[in-house]
C-alpha cells in the first residue's frame, strides 16, 4: 500500500507523527535518520518527514539523513529539528533563539501554500525550540510566522520540500491533522488505504509467526494495555498456549488484583495464575528513594517471579508477552534512530532482565508501535469490557511511582485510600470518562494542620488530573473549583495521616504525566 516514510531523529514525538497519519488511513513506517533511500525503499513510498530531535544542527555530532533523502524526488516535510537539517543542507544559517519557544503560538502566514490549505491564518501551534532559522536557505521563502515574528514554516520554490518549525503530530496544535493530511494526501498523492482492522489482524499474524506452538507467558497487570495483549493471544493461538499470570506486588490500587482475576475469567482464558508477592517487592523496596533505582528494583523482581513460576508451573522456554507501548519505549531512549534520549526508565524495556529476554528473541510485544488511545480502540474491537477499556492509565512500578521517596507498606496503604477516594468522587461527579488519567501523589514531606483543637502533623498529598489522547502531551484538566474543595475536604476527612491537598497544574511539556 502507499506509504509515508518518517526519519526519526531521536524525538519524544516521531512515532505520534506516523500515528496522527494512520489516523487519516495513510500507512507510515519509520527508519532511522541516516537510512539510505534505495530503489527498494521508493518503493510504494509517496513522501518522506524528518522528525523533531532533541540536537541541534548546529553540534558536533547532530543525527543527519543521506543525501538520498532530498535526491529521491519525493516530497520532503521537515519538522521542527527537521527543518533546520533542511536549512543547514541547502546553505541556510540557524542560531540559538535569546528566549525558547515552547507550548502555544499563533502562526500568522505571509503567502498560500498547499501545506496549509483549509488552516485558518492565527491558528495555534505548538512550539518546541531553542533554535531558529536566521539566515534562509537559498531558493526557499517564509510561508508563516509565529507571533513572535521568527519563522513558523518555509517552503522551496523548485522542490517539493516544506519545513515547520512546529509539531502539527501533538493535539494541543490546532489544525494538525488538516496540516498532515495536506502534505499525506494531496501533496504526497498517497491513498487512504490502512486502518486498525488491519492493523489487529496484522498483529494476530505475527503473534502466530513468531510463537508458533510454543507457549506464552504474559505478566499481566489487570490495566488496558496487559488486558488487550491477553484478548489478541488468546485470538491469536490456541487457549492451551496462553498462560496469564498476575503478580500482586503490593503496588496496586484498591481491591485490584481481585478485579483483575474476575478481567481474565471473562477473556475466556483457561490458563490463569496468580501469585502474592507484596512482601518480596515491598522488603526490596526498603530505603531505597532514587525512582530509575525503584523501577529497576521493580523490573528485575518481576522477571526474577516470573522466572520462578515458570520453573514451577513447568511452562519450560515460554515467551514472555508485554503490554509495552510505543510511549514507553520512546520515553525509555529505545526509539528508531540511534539518538533518542532516556526521559523516564520503564521496567517493562530497560530492565536487563527484560533485556536479556530480549535479545534471546523471546519477547512478544504486539501494541509497541501504537498509543494508549489506539490500544482502547483495539480492546473494543477485540471484545474487551467497555469498564476495563476506560480504566484509566496505571504505571507498571504501581504506587512505587507515585509514593515520593521511600516506599513502605503504611505508606501504599495511605495512597491506596486516597486514590480509590479520588477516583470515586470523579466518578459519582460523571468526571472520570472526561478526564484522561487521574491520580494521587504522596509526598515526602509533612505539614502542620489543626484537627478540632489539636496540632496534627500530616502528609501532603498531591493530586493530578489531565487531559490527552495519546500521553505523548497532556494539559491540566480544569477542575471547577468547589468539586476540587469538596474532594480535597473528603480525603482529609476520611484519611487522618492526610494534612493536606494540593493540585498539580502542570502540562507536558514540559512536565511529565507522573511525577516519577
Amino acid at each position: 500500500m502507499d506509504r509515508i516514510l518518517i526519519l526519526d531523529f531521536g524525538g519524544q514525538t516521531t512515532q505520534l507523527i506516523g500515528r496522527r497519519i494512520r489516523d487519516l488511513g495513510v500507512y507510515t513506517e519509520i527508519f532511522p535518520a541516516e537510512t539510505k533511500i534505495d530503489k527498494e525503499m521508493l518503493h510504494e513510498t509517496k513522501g518522506i518527514i524528518l522528525s523533531g530531535s532533541p540536537y541541534s544542527v548546529n553540534d558536533p555530532d547532530p543525527p543527519w539523513p543521506d543525501p538520498s533523502v532530498f535526491d529521491s524526488g519525493l516530497p520532503v516535510l521537515g519538522i521542527c529539528f527537521g527543518t533546520q537539517v533542511m536549512m543547514k543542507q541547502y546553505g541556510g544559517r540557524i542560531t540559538s533563539l535569546p528566549t525558547r519557544e515552547f507550548g502555544r503560538s499563533r502562526v500568522h502566514f505571509r503567502r498560500a501554500s498547499a501545506l496549509f490549505d483549509q488552516v485558518p491564518d492565527g491558528f495555534v501551534s505548538w512550539m518546541s525550540h531553542g533554535d531558529s532559522i536566521d539566515e534562509l536557505a537559498p531558493g526557499f521563502e517564509v510561508v508563516g510566522e509565529s507571533e513572535n515574528r521568527i519563522p513558523a514554516a518555509v517552503e522551496a520554490a523548485a522542490a517539493p520540500f516544506y519545513g515547520i518549525q512546529f509539531h502539527p503530530e501533538v493535539s494541543h496544535c490546532e489544525y494538525g491533522d488538516q496540516i498532515l493530511e495536506n502534505f499525506a494526501v494531496k501533496i504526497c498523492g498517497a491513498a487512504k488505504s490502512w486502518s486498525m482492522d488491519l492493523y489487529i489482524e496484522q498483529s494476530i499474524e505475527r503473534i502466530k509467526q513468531r510463537v508458533g506452538d510454543q507457549k506464552v507467558l504474559l505478566l499481566i497487570s489487570g490495566g488496558v494495555d496487559s488486558s488487550v495483549v491477553a484478548g489478541l493471544l488468546v485470538r491469536a493461538l490456541p487457549p492451551e498456549q496462553v498462560h496469564l499470570l498476575h503478580i500482586d506486588t503490593g503496588l496496586m490500587r484498591k481491591n485490584e488484583s481481585q478485579e483483575v482475576i474476575q478481567d481474565l475469567e471473562q477473556l475466556g482464558a483457561r490458563h490463569l495464575h496468580f501469585v502474592d508477592a507484596s512482601e518480596e517487592f515491598l522488603s526490596a523496596l526498603e530505603g531505597v528513594e532514587d525512582p530509575e533505582k525503584k523501577r529497576e528494583i521493580i523490573g528485575d523482581l518481576f522477571i526474577s517471579v516470573q522466572q520462578r513460576e515458570v520453573e514451577r508451573l513447568g511452562l519450560g522456554d515460554a515467551f514472555l508477552a508485554q503490554g509495552t507501548l510505543y510511549t514507553d519505549l520512546i520515553e525509555s531512549g529505545k526509539g528508531v534512530g540511534k539518538k533518542a534520549q532516556v526521559i523516564k526508565s520503564h521496567h517493562n524495556v530497560r530492565s536487563p532482565l527484560v533485556e536479556k529476554k530480549r535479545q534471546q528473541g523471546m519477547i512478544v510485544e504486539p501494541l509497541d508501535r501504537v498509543y494508549k488511545d489506539e490500544v482502547r480502540r483495539i480492546g473494543r474491537k477485540i471484545g474487551i469490557s467497555e469498564e476495563l477499556v476506560r480504566r484509566h492509565p496505571f504505571p507498571g512500578p504501581g504506587l512505587a511511582v507515585r509514593i515520593l521517596g521511600e516506599v513502605s507498606p503504611e505508606k501504599c496503604r495511605i495512597l491506596r485510600e486516597a486514590d480509590a477516594l479520588y477516583v470515586e468522587e470523579l466518578k459519582q461527579r460523571g468526571l472520570y470518562d472526561d478526564i484522561w488519567q487521574a491520580f494521587s501523589v504522596l509526598l515526602p514531606i509533612r505539614t502542620v494542620g489543626v484537627t478540632g483543637d489539636t496540632r496534627h502533623y500530616g502528609y501532603v498529598l498531591a493530586l493530578r488530573a489531565v487531559h490527552s489522547s495519546d500521553g505523548m502531551t497532556a494539559d491540566v484538566y480544569p477542575f471547577p473549583f468547589h468539586d476540587l474543595r469538596e474532594i480535597s475536604a473528603r480525603i482529609t476527612n476520611s484519611i487522618r495521616e492526610i494534612g493536606r491537598v494540593v493540585y498539580d497544574y502542570s502540562s507536558k511539556p514540559p512536565s511529565t504525566i507522573e511525577w516519577e
